[in-house]
């Protein structure tokens, strides 16, 4: 089944939600309130346009937002950087876009290349927009995902979802020590995706089915929390090296916007000598040439 995409109202709805009278500098006077965060007509109020207005956008049915009335509702609703970036997002969406199936992707060559540069002495996967395992090098396998075929990226049908194994996978939930934090980032990373490929019908069936299959997934998406995702710590409990806390950064492509590689470094002695373990064990199996293709 696939997810029906956000709208800018049910986003604003959940923002709105989260933001205190405090928050904004205004005096309740110690009135009941029936609504957790701001009232419709507060929010309108600061943000410089009717309430009747403000109240046709939570409706989705306002039409287009100016750049300007975005702009001061990110302001009051204390919107970062990526939660703006989606609020526009939604705003431009068409209110019924035609959800396409996009083709399988593509790692590019470019990326392929610095992976293999990488060599087993640094671990590292590409990820395409949905999450998708793209490639990886041996000793990103074995850091992330022993317990699947290394060759499984080579063909789209098979190729490891990251969010799946997330939120599917016992050995990948059991593999890491912050999994709670790292669950959180994962969906609202997803969500700020789905704004930017509100066509995409595979991301949409990913959403879905991880909605309909997994309560945490569900939980965590009702929050509505949107966040870009390029650098963090993972504390691992690996079966092989025992644990290892690694800092993941993520760097973004030119030639693929879309696609994301991501490196994992040692965060302390003890971790660098458990990577160096984990390289030494792969370091016998040569890497193959097919990896390396275009994964088609």
């Amino acid at each position: 089944m696939a997810m029906e995409p956000e709208s800018l109202g049910a986003f604003l709805k959940t923002r709105r939600a989260r933001v205190t009278p405090a928050d904004v500098g205004l005096r309740t006077y110690g009135t009941a309130r029936r609504v957790p965060g701001l009232r419709r007509e507060e929010l309108a109020q600061l943000a410089g346009v009717s309430a009747g207005y403000y109240t046709r956008l939570e409706q989705d049915q306002a039409g287009t937002a100016s750049p300007q009335v975005l702009g001061a509702l990110a302001r009051i609703l204390l919107l970062d950087a990526a939660e703006t970036a989606h609020l526009h997002n939604l705003a431009l969406r068409r209110a019924e876009p035609r959800m396409a199936r996009p083709q399988a992707e593509r790692p590019h060559p470019r990326v392929l290349s610095l992976l293999t540069s990488l060599g087993r002495s640094a671990p590292a996967v590409v990820l395409g927009r949905r999450g998708d395992v793209l490639a990886w090098n041996r000793t990103g396998h074995a850091l992330t995902a022993e317990h699947i075929d290394f060759d499984a990226p080579q063909d789209p049908a098979q190729r490891p979802s990251v969010p799946r194994m997330f939120f599917l996978d016992s050995h990948t939930r059991d593999l890491h020590e912050n999994w709670d934090e790292l669950a959180r980032i994962h969906v609202a990373y997803l969500r700020f995706t789905a704004g930017r490929y509100p066509t995409d019908r595979r991301l949409a069936e990913l959403i879905g089915e991880l909605v309909m299959r997994s309560d945490d997934f569900a939980r965590l998406w009702a929050t509505g929390d949107v966040a870009d995702c390029t650098v963090g710590t993972m504390r691992l409990r690996h079966p092989t090296v025992g644990r290892v806390e690694v800092d993941y950064q993520v760097w973004l492509q030119p030639d693929s916007p879309e696609h994301r590689l991501e490196v994992y470094t040692a965060n302390d002695d003890s971790s660098a000598d458990a990577l160096r373990l984990l390289s030494s064990q792969v370091a016998g199996q040569p890497l193959p040439e097919a990896t390396l293709s275009t994964g088609l």
